[in-house]
């Protein structure tokens, strides 16, 4: 019975919940990216470098001549499909930014958190004890 409880401590704790929303977070902010690197940033390369589409670069290892990857695949035939890596290096690339500015930026925020002045530090209890013999004293 103590595991569970256990558990169940472990599971409702704020550390838990915060990681499962920034899974969630990140899977969604991870489709974002992926749409900006497919449908905006390889379209735009691809118009400067004459229509290629990298998703669409492969070697054929095999016989044949096939016009697209499709085809390629289509026919069973060995390829060397390296479009999709170089896409998918892109997409970690501008992920990997991403983080690092966030990361930067939340770190700077902690910087100004802890620079911030101090309060003035009060009396210490000694001499608070002190000032309370005096006054006793004097009446």
């Amino acid at each position: 019975m103590g595991f569970i409880k256990e558990f169940k401590e472990f599971a409702v704790k704020g550390n838990v919940m915060d990681m499962a929303v920034g899974v969630i977070i990140g899977g969604a902010f991870g489709k974002i990216v992926t749409s900006l690197v497919t449908d905006v940033l390889m379209p735009l390369i691809g118009k400067l470098t004459g229509g290629v589409s990298f998703v669409d670069l492969f070697v054929n290892l095999g016989e044949g001549d096939y016009s697209t990857l499709a085809a390629a695949k289509e026919a069973g035939a060995a390829v060397f499909a390296y479009g999709q890596f170089i896409q998918n290096i892109i997409d970690f690339i501008i992920i990997a930014f991403c983080i690092f500015l966030m990361i930067k930026g939340m770190n700077k925020l902690k910087k100004k958190e802890e620079s911030a002045p101090e309060a003035p530090a009060g009396p210490t209890q000694e001499e608070l004890l002190a000032e309370i013999r005096d006054l006793l004293k004097n009446k």
